[in-house]
């Protein structure tokens, strides 16, 4: 009986499959088919997903990916080789908050690309090959950046109906003043910062909005700063106007920036201190370094004795400029701060 038992078990085991160690994927894999529990939500290949955020930076892409989930809120796809937007890349994605698609190639948008777009708050489009404005930008945005493009126009349509953004980066662009379309500003109700620096603009935009806080137009070519060209921004706090041409300052400017706090002139053209600074309840900022200001008086920054009503400046920069510094009375600088607050220094001819 023990023999034709024995015979039986070995008889077995010549008829079995080799045995195979599984691992923890297996099992997950055998838990799968047999549970019935649906699939997770789709990621494009080679992307990272987590969440509702797709990140597909740094991947070499040509297009965007087609299988993105419906319910993402940010989509990164910064750093690829991306040359046009079509019309249906972004069709399901309702739900967006937040589009990457900083340095790629692109140089096409279709003008209903971003349509379905209806609550994107942030859209980066900086570095990249565009000549126009995209059309029918989403209502919803708060933040446009969109500098280091080959745009050379802002069209009174551009940012039409865009009364939620805040932020906004157009820098780096070959924009002239003659470009920009009277009246291309008036829907940015709510804008607080507005960045236009290094193109080819040779005045001030006009028509800018009053909620602007913060003004960047450095590395330009503007020649002069009108009362007119700053006129209705009651509430600009920070002016750059660094790296351009401008010789001169218009009698009454500042007056038209009651709150400004900080002016950047420095690098330019001016033979004098810009008037009203003194008249100035609020400025604390100024510079004015590597200009050709050759004399500076006892009252260019300070009114006649001590008022009151006049922040104190915590910088004023004079250095690279023609004026002797040994002439400079002390008495000049008697509404700053602190004495480290003032920067003087030689001139040296270039």
């Amino acid at each position: 009986m023990r023999t034709v038992c024995l015979s039986l078990l070995l008889v077995t085991a010549c008829w079995a499959l080799p045995f195979r160690q599984s691992g923890f994927l297996d099992f997950m894999m055998e838990d799968e088919e047999g549970s019935g529990v649906p699939e997770g939500p789709k990621c494009p290949f080679r992307c990272q997903c987590h969440l509702r955020v797709i990140q597909c930076s740094d991947l070499g892409l040509k297009t965007v990916p087609a299988d993105i989930p419906d319910d993402t809120t940010l989509l990164d796809l910064q750093n690829n080789k991306i040359t046009e937007i079509k019309e249906n890349d972004f069709k399901n994605l309702k739900g967006l908050h937040a589009l990457i698609l900083v340095n790629n190639k692109i140089t096409v948008i279709h003008a209903k690309a971003l349509t379905p777009l209806t609550k994107l708050q942030r859209l980066y489009l900086s570095k990249n090959m565009l000549k126009e404005m995209p059309a029918n930008m989403p209502k919803s945005l708060q933040e446009l950046r969109i500098h280091e493009n080959e745009i050379t126009k802002i069209k009174k349509a551009s940012f039409q109906g865009m009364a939620h953004v805040i932020v906004m980066e157009l820098g780096s662009n070959p924009f002239k003043s003659a470009g920009i379309e009277a009246g291309a500003f008036a829907d940015l109700k709510r804008v607080s910062y507005i960045r236009i620096a290094d193109t080819n603009i040779t005045e001030i935009p006009k028509g800018l909005p009053s909620s602007l806080s913060e003004l960047h137009l450095d590395a330009n070519k503007i020649t002069k700063v009108t009362a007119d060209s700053l006129k209705g921004l009651k509430n600009l706090a920070k002016l750059g106007l660094s790296y351009n041409e401008i010789g001169s300052v218009e009698n009454g400017t500042l007056s038209n920036v009651p709150h400004l706090r900080e002016l950047h002139l420095d690098n330019n053209a001016l033979t004098s201190v810009p008037p009203g600074l003194p008249d100035h309840k609020y400025i604390q900022v100024v510079y004015l370094h590597a200009n050709k200001i050759a004399a500076v008086g006892t009252e260019d920054f300070c009114p006649p004795g001590f008022n009151t009503k006049k922040a104190m400046y915590s910088g004023i920069s004079l250095f690279s400029n023609p004026v002797p510094y040994w002439e400079v009375q002390p008495v000049t600088f008697r509404c700053v701060f602190d004495r480290s607050a003032i920067q003087l220094g030689n001139y040296r001819k270039k």
